[in-house]
């Protein structure tokens, strides 16, 4: 395997312009005989079938929510990063390049950082055309808010539901083209394998929910667009179905991955409330504008928060990072909250939380002004607690998130497999060890409407490889290995459930490769989780069959693939010896206990390529080289 970026040459500023100049195109009448397959629809799926429709191509879309509009896009609340300036305060494309780089611990690569703040102006302007409301000034003004890594308001936002407007603005666009003919859409459908014939992929095999057929489909080229895996922890803030197998089943036909150990952990979710629980329930970063995060100075302090007095109160990221204060990127406050706790100072139930405390924004500005910035949050705190957070501090603590790492893809999104792209979150490309807050809907829609539509035409002009028909061996090869794992699932009837697989692997790799990492808990990771898999494959019990809805068989497939990809999670972390972004090891720390890189060593994107069954996969490494920044020791103080 060669990894060649395809970096274009040329001014990082003019590197784009370049590019799209330079790419062979597609004429109208021929952009016709293309089928593209999209894999997901979320924000960067969605936007990328209706945008190649519109352009003429016939896309199917597919997806395993009942309809696109339940793609976990519209779990993100806080908002959408655009370099716009409109608060006049001194952002710039360079300014959101830089911070973006810098965020992501100096680990991401140039060129498609600094096209992505390039293209979020653009994304504004479609975003506003479509109708999505974006809160306003009252002179009725576009407004911005603070998110963390930056010293700017560069954050578009609908209050805390910014996903799901923009989720909806892309459907209404994917709808049009479905009415027009030119998207077929198959809902409640799950890819099981990538189909790759001479070299390129030139389809996929699914499964319908609903009715349990496993089919195949032709295209002239696929695009992933399917999300990341935190959920190989089990607890995290994904939606409960978010899950790796379509990059893992890539990977498996040659897809490199990409930074596998580069995981975020989000700095306000709810605290952990038993065993019973199957997920998480993130409150937004957007909160942090306005609510300062704090823990008791003293250790074992079981007072109600409102009878601790000031100077016994630490606001520990207003100490610590007096620059940034509670706008600290995520991974540094994540640890910073994580310390806390550890220290002893950890509030309610079992000293697992902190406090994210609104008094003096209620006081400043006046109850009602805080319930328009954020109502439906504070709304959801309730719901879910029981306790009013205008009366008193929300209680929060980092949980899992955001997958920085991903299948890897060169400058024009494309994998180490010709013809299959993969855009989004199920990607490596943007946001390099840790993502800044607000970037994620950025990218998807980045990738979706303005640049796959560019560059996968230059691969249908560039490379003369016709759809195969349904009949090629290629195709009868991946169904009947999705067929047999099928039946490889159902008939091992042992005694354990899917979810107590999954919820001890989760575990395992959050104890031994979470927000802290030691080589030690990741050789202890990486002697168990094979253990864990030989005992799955022989005690896990599937119920029902494959004639019909079979929620169990679902998430046997997709627990089976987190089994391994667990492992290479692991193996990335442990060979990357240093400490970086979401990537902390503690060997690896400055006196201050902040992150340690070795920019000599481990300047480079992890790619991983698969070997087979049993064996080490082979490392490659992309060298990172930096044009326009200086990379230095990240500092919020």
């Amino acid at each position: 395997m060669i990894l060649d970026s395809k970096i274009p040459s040329g001014p990082l500023a003019q590197k784009w312009e370049k590019h799209k100049f330079d790419m062979k195109l597609v004429n109208p009448a021929n952009k016709r005989k293309f089928e593209v397959i999209v894999v997901g629809s979320g924000l960067a799926g969605a936007s990328a079938a209706a945008t190649m429709a519109e352009l003429g191509y016939q896309v199917k879309c597919f997806c395993f929510q009942d309809s696109p509009r339940r793609a976990h896009s519209i779990a993100a609340q806080g908002g959408i990063n655009a370099a716009k300036n409109y608060q006049n305060d001194g952002d710039s494309v360079h300014r959101l390049f830089y911070d973006t780089i810098k965020g992501g611990d100096f680990r991401a690569r140039e060129a498609n950082v600094y096209r992505l703040a390039q293209v979020s102006v653009n994304i504004i302007d479609q975003c506003v055309a479509q109708g999505v409301p974006f809160a306003r000034e009252y002179g009725g003004l576009l407004t911005n808010r603070s998110f963390g890594g930056a010293q700017v308001s560069r954050t578009f936002y609908a209050r805390g539901q910014t996903g799901q407007q923009l989720l909806l603005g892309a459907y209404q666009a994917l709808s049009r083209q479905i009415g027009n003919g030119n998207v077929k859409m198959y809902p409640r459908t799950e890819m099981l394998d990538v189909v790759v014939v001479d070299g390129h992929a030139k389809g996929i095999v699914v499964r319908d929910l609903v009715t349990g057929e496993i089919s195949a489909h032709a295209g002239d080229a696929v695009v992933l667009a399917t999300g990341g895996y935190g959920n190989v922890f089990y607890l995290s803030t994904n939606a409960r179905g978010c899950n790796v197998t379509a990059t893992w089943r890539a990977y498996k036909k040659g897809a490199a991955f990409a930074n596998p150990c580069y995981t975020q952990i989000h700095p306000t979710c709810i605290p952990v409330s038993g065993d019973h629980q199957s997920k998480l329930t993130l409150m937004s970063e957007s909160l942090r504008n306005d609510g300062r995060v704090w823990a008791p100075k003293k250790k074992g302090d079981t007072r109600r928060p409102d009878q601790i007095p000031e100077d016994e109160r630490d606001y520990f990221l207003e100490r610590k990072y007096p620059s940034f204060g509670n706008l600290a990127p995520r991974d540094i406050s994540s640890r910073a909250a994580k310390e806390a706790c550890d220290e002893g100072r950890g509030v309610g139930p079992g000293g697992l939380g902190v406090y994210l405390d609104f008094a003096d924004a209620i006081k400043r500005l006046g109850e009602e002004t805080v319930r328009e910035r954020y109502g439906n949050l504070f709304q959801m705190y309730e719901k879910i607690t029981g306790e009013d957070a205008y009366k008193t501090p929300m209680r929060i603590y980092p949980a899992v998130h955001y997958t920085m790492g991903g299948t890897w893809v060169d400058y024009n999104l494309m994998s180490s497999v010709p013809g299959l792209f993969v855009i989004g979150e199920a990607n490596f490309s943007d946001h390099g060890a840790n993502r800044l807050g607000a970037s994620a809907l950025m990218q998807g829609l980045a990738d979706g409407y303005f640049i796959l539509p560019y560059t996968i035409g230059n691969y249908f002009a560039s490379e003369k490889q016709p759809k195969p028909n349904l009949a090629h061996p290629e195709f009868k090869k991946a169904l009947e290995s999705v067929e047999a794992m099928t039946k490889r699932l159902l008939s091992i009837n042992g005694k354990r459930s899917v979810t107590s697989f999954h919820r001890e692997l989760g575990k395992l790799i959050w104890d031994k490769c979470g927000m802290a990492r030691t080589q030690q808990s990741l050789k202890e990771a990486l002697a168990r989780i094979p253990e864990l898999r030989a005992e799955f494959w022989k005690n896990v019990k599937v119920t029902g069959d494959n004639s019909n809805l079979n929620q169990d068989l679902e998430a046997a497939g997709r627990v089976a693939d987190f089994l391994e990809f667990g492992e290479l999670l692991c193996l990335d972390a442990l060979t990357r010896e240093e400490s970086c972004g979401g990537h902390f090891r503690v060997e690896h720390q400055q006196p201050d206990g902040e992150a340690k890189r070795d920019d000599e060593h481990f300047s480079f994107v992890s790619a991983w390529e698969y070997q087979g069954p049993g064996k080490t996969p082979l490392l490659h490494k992309e060298p990172l080289v930096y044009e326009e920044v200086h990379m230095s020791t990240r500092s919020y103080k």
